[in-house]
């Protein structure tokens, strides 16, 4: 039986990493479904559960049968972030990709003051604003992102965070690791990519708990930018001028 891929039915797709958060899903469902018919571009949800042991899975399974623009995978055990990310950027067809965090602390309708851009960048990437975190936590974070703007250059103000679009055939491209979603603007430069930062709104969270701490969100940071600096010595970027091996097919 022939399979065809939803996603490429979309311009779109935004990726939305899940690992116990059942208490935020139901206020998914009603920020995502509000935005879509807002948005620049025609647009589809992939949730990714990244191995949820509470009920998150389920409620998942639950609002995509009630929306069809809402897909949804579901991985065998919890990798983390970044291969969530993965798993989202190798599943999706659509022209461009996005991504949100499942806190809600970013609004999905502030995915249109990125998309004006990204016909012109190869990644849109969200500063937050007045940012509603603890002081602790926004320490950690400058901290983090100071000692990675100077081990990369890639002159982003803040990786972290969790609203950006990204062309998808330049997303595909990227070398994964784990620690690679910190590394997303560095690694589109690799390619030769250009970045726009654009200003958005940041909420406080309302639902569920961070699953950051002082080693993921300061001391893993630092390991991971002595990884990247060996990886950037080592990137094979290439980029192909002709070939006959594509054909298209009317119909």
């Amino acid at each position: 039986m022939e399979t065809t891929n939803r996603t490429s039915d979309y311009e779109l797709t935004v990726i939305v990493p899940v690992f116990n958060e059942e208490s935020n899903i139901d206020d998914l469902e009603k920020q995502l479904s509000s935005f879509l018919p807002q948005s620049l571009y025609k647009t589809c949800v992939m949730f990714v559960d990244d191995g949820s042991t509470d009920d998150s899975l389920q409620r998942i399974k639950t609002i995509c049968s009630r929306n069809n623009d809402f897909f949804f995978l579901a991985l065998a055990h919890n990798g983390g972030l970044s291969a969530a990310l993965k798993a989202g950027i190798d599943a999706t067809e659509s022209k461009f990709v996005g991504y949100m965090d499942a806190d809600l602390q970013t609004a999905p309708v502030d995915f249109n003051l990125l998309l004006p851009y990204i016909s012109d960048y190869e990644i849109v990437i969200g500063i937050r604003a007045k940012r509603q975190d603890s002081f602790f936590k926004k320490m950690q974070s400058r901290i983090a992102n100071g000692f990675r703007r100077i081990m990369t250059n890639d002159g982003v103000q803040d990786t972290g965070c969790p609203l950006k679009v990204i062309r998808t055939q330049n997303a595909k491209r990227i070398p994964f690791f784990t620690g690679m979603h910190r590394f997303l603007p560095a690694l589109i430069l690799l390619q030769g990519g250009k970045i726009k930062q654009v200003t958005i709104r940041h909420f406080p969270r309302v639902n569920g708990v961070s699953k950051y701490h002082l080693w993921n969100r300061l001391i893993s940071p630092f390991l991971d930018c002595f990884a990247y600096r060996w990886m950037k010595k080592r990137y094979i970027n290439y980029m192909i001028t002709e070939e006959n091996y594509l054909e298209q097919k009317n119909g």
